[in-house]
């Protein structure tokens, strides 16, 4: 929002020529200056019409001029005000700084100087407004509010970002692909103290070793073939904001050390340079993977694992939340009717519904949103039909167990379950107890319970 091409100002004397005066010098300085020479009047008036900056005594009989900085405020907080003074009342200029007003000018004074200030207040405070509006949209688009749902795992989530957005602390952010490990990052962001801050996102597993280590640390000029120039990294990109790390189980044991060295001292050493440099940067990290796996295969260092894992969160896979499927189905509609406003696609029909609630998700909330914006895309009518989802989704069932003969103990039916899930991953445990929501050490202790039961006892 640019200066108006007329800045609004309202100057207030008990002397009615002295106000008038400032007006006529302001008219000529392309202001569009209103004189009031009562101060009550003047608070009606800035009550009932808008003005871009006030211009005030503050020596007067009905409302003093401290009194109409206070009033002005509450009104308008962001309205610059600016005080003329007598050189004798210096002390109540100072007190009407603590109190709020952008400057003061003693009389008598130059115009010009008058018009210097007011230009630098309104631009100010234009600045100032521009930022409150940004940050209302960022928190609208990555706050609290973008996480959708109302289900235990959820409510639960929630309580979770509200205990650790304002601490410093790393946050380690698990769950399965798809379900909004980077998305709830961003709403920790927004919703703490260094939401003024960048937040700098790096996927660890898209970059080669060599190129991470210099994305991240930066580097300097001529530290490896074509550094043609020095690069400062995301650490020193993140300065007083936060780094997001996704993938973090994928970095390289080399680097992790270095990563360690950061958590714990603070510090970053660009490639090719012998100093290090200070950096206030609050690290999240997501992995969809087994973390303490990897440490038991030795792909992961066990310190930084205890380092990233001070507190840690998994987001719930979409089939663990059923509940909130429609909440979602409607907020992708509204996203994608917004995003193809030709699209005759309004709802879904019940029995759509239903089949959708039926569906395992296993791309989580992606693969929902990818949907509903292919329906949207590709919808004729009003209402979407069974017959429009997709062949994969409507050939899909979920897993089920085939109940013959006697009936077992449901201990029994839980491990025959999981070696099931076992047997779907290709035995691959951490991924089985991802998929079952429970850790590896639950799973390790149904799979050890089966073979103590079934080895014959000596």
């Amino acid at each position: 929002m640019p200066i108006p091409a007329r800045p609004r100002i309202l100057v207030v004397d008990d002397e009615l020529e002295m106000a008038q005066a400032v007006c006529d010098g302001l008219s000529d300085h392309g202001f569009d200056a209103t004189a009031q020479g009562s101060s009550r009047q003047a608070l009606t008036l800035l009550s009932q019409e808008s003005f871009d900056a006030v211009v005030t005594d503050l020596r007067m009989p009905e409302l003093d001029g401290l009194s109409l900085i206070a009033q002005s405020r509450r009104q308008v907080p962001e309205r610059p005000i600016l005080v003329m003074t007598a050189y004798g009342a210096i002390d109540s200029a100072i007190e009407s700084i603590r109190q709020g007003a952008y400057h003061y000018l003693t009389k008598p004074f130059k115009i010009d100087e008058l018009v210097l200030f007011l230009r630098r207040a309104i631009e100010e405070a234009r600045m100032r407004r521009e930022t409150t509006a940004l940050r209302t949209t960022l928190r609208q688009r990555y706050g609290r509010k973008t996480l959708i749902g109302q289900s235990p795992p959820m409510q639960a989530l929630f309580d979770t970002l509200e205990r650790v957005a304002d601490t410093d602390v790393p946050l380690l952010i698990g769950g399965e692909t798809g379900t909004g490990k980077g998305l709830f990052a961003h709403a920790v962001h927004m919703e703490s103290q260094r939401q003024s801050g960048p937040f700098v996102s790096l996927n660890c597993s898209a970059l080669p070793e060599f190129l991470l280590e210099s994305e991240l640390f930066g580097h300097e000029k001529g530290a490896f073939t074509g550094a043609t120039h020095s690069r400062k990294g995301l650490f020193a990109e993140a300065e007083g904001g936060t780094l997001f790390l996704d993938e973090i189980g994928d970095i390289p044991l080399a680097l992790q050390g270095k990563l360690l060295h950061v958590l714990e001292q603070g510090a970053i050493r660009p490639v090719g340079s012998n100093r290090s440099r200070q950096v206030d940067v609050r690290i999240l990290a997501a992995t969809h993977r087994d973390l303490h796996e990897a440490v038991r295969a030795g792909t992961f260092r066990e310190d930084l694992l205890y380092r990233l894992d001070v507190v840690s969160v998994v987001l719930p896979a979409l089939r663990h939340r059923h509940q909130d499927i429609p909440m979602l189905i409607e907020h992708f509609l509204q996203e994608q009717r917004a995003r193809h406003p030709k699209s005759a696609v309004q709802r879904v029909a019940p029995e759509t519904m239903q089949r959708l609630l039926c569906h395992d998700w296993p791309g989580n909330v992606r693969e929902l949103s990818h949907l509903v914006e292919r329906l949207v895309v590709l919808g004729r009518e009003a209402v979407v039909t069974v017959a429009e989802l997709p062949q994969s989704l409507l050939t899909r069932r979920p897993p089920a167990l085939a109940f013959e003969g006697e009936i077992l103990p449901i201990r029994v039916l839980q491990r025959q379950y999981v070696a099931w899930a076992l047997d779907q991953v290709g035995g691959h445990r951490g991924r089985a107890a991802e998929k079952l929501g429970v850790d590896v050490k639950t799973l390790y202790n149904w799979l050890g319970e089966e073979r103590e039961r079934t080895t014959p006892e000596g």
